[in-house]
């Protein structure tokens, strides 16, 4: 027992020496470049600095090019609440339909749906559909971009967690008179809070953090992202690695924040369907 109990504790301390090292010493350095003035900065050393300058590199990030950085802010809140929105509606209901409703169209939806997770999305033949429809380079063509490329992994964990609520629930509301958007509303709903945060989280950061899309599907200044402002910096900042490392820090904070505050039920909504489905 003493030996399991040891063998624990290395494994345990371990794990949070690798977390150390892999999250919180680049973090760390992050913000201790953000906070020096641009000679110290250039040196790109681990040290603490000399003179702190945090507040002047914020200022200066905020407002450069008529304060594009908070421009992008708003962009990508916008453009990550509503596309997330859609994928949790939406995946609910396609999930819950999947699991109860059994047909012959289920191996069909199936198959496109691990399609959506394997096949890499085409490009070119996506800007032709978003041209054609009068909404390349609008931020709700994005929006139904991001939507659409993060459906699929959410509609195989509602899918999963549906299949742990017992049927009796769906047959007792139908009983009461529930119609079928009565009872996956008022009951159905409601019981998916678990994997509905995991949901929520994960496509957040995803889309919070997308480079590649907003790259592709969005040019332009007046539309700019976070990440795209990242990029943008990184060529006019290129001797600048205080600014720089500013911006990588306000980017960096939201997402850190909603996975501290939400690991737990992240896991818990990975896991909900493991056992049974």
């Amino acid at each position: 027992m003493k030996a399991l109990a040891l063998r624990r504790q290395i494994v345990g301390i371990s794990a949070i020496l690798v977390s150390i090292v892999v999250f919180i010493v680049p973090f760390v350095f992050i913000f201790l470049t953000a906070s020096k003035s641009t000679s110290e900065a250039s040196a790109l050393e681990f040290s603490w600095p000399k003179e702190w300058a945090i507040w002047d590199n914020l200022v200066t990030v905020l407002t450069t090019r008529d304060g594009i950085v908070l421009r992008a802010f708003v962009n990508s809140i916008v453009l990550t609440v509503i596309s997330v929105t859609i994928m949790v509606v939406v995946a609910a209901m396609v999930g819950y339909i999947l699991q109860r409703k059994k047909s012959k169209l289920n191996g069909i939806i199936n198959f496109f749906v691990l399609a959506g997770l394997i096949v890499p999305p085409a490009v070119v033949p996506t800007i032709w559909v978003l041209q054609g429809l009068g909404l390349f380079k609008t931020l709700p063509g994005l929006i139904l971009i991001e939507a659409t490329f993060g459906l699929s992994f959410c509609i195989l964990l509602f899918r999963a967690f549906v299949a742990t609520i017992p049927r009796e629930l769906d047959e007792a509301a139908a009983i009461d008179g529930a119609g079928p958007v009565r009872l996956f509303f008022r009951v159905v709903l409601p019981l998916l809070r678990p994997v509905m945060v995991t949901v929520i989280v994960v496509q957040a950061v995803n889309v919070f953090n997308d480079f590649a899309n907003p790259l592709y599907f969005l040019p332009g200044d007046k539309n700019a992202t976070v990440q795209l402002t990242l990029y943008n910096f990184q060529s006019q900042a290129v001797s600048q690695y205080n600014l720089l490392f500013m911006d990588i820090l306000l980017i960096t904070i939201p997402p850190l924040v909603m996975y501290i505050f939400f690991n737990r039920q992240i896991v818990a909504g990975m896991t909900s369907g493991a056992v049974k489905g």
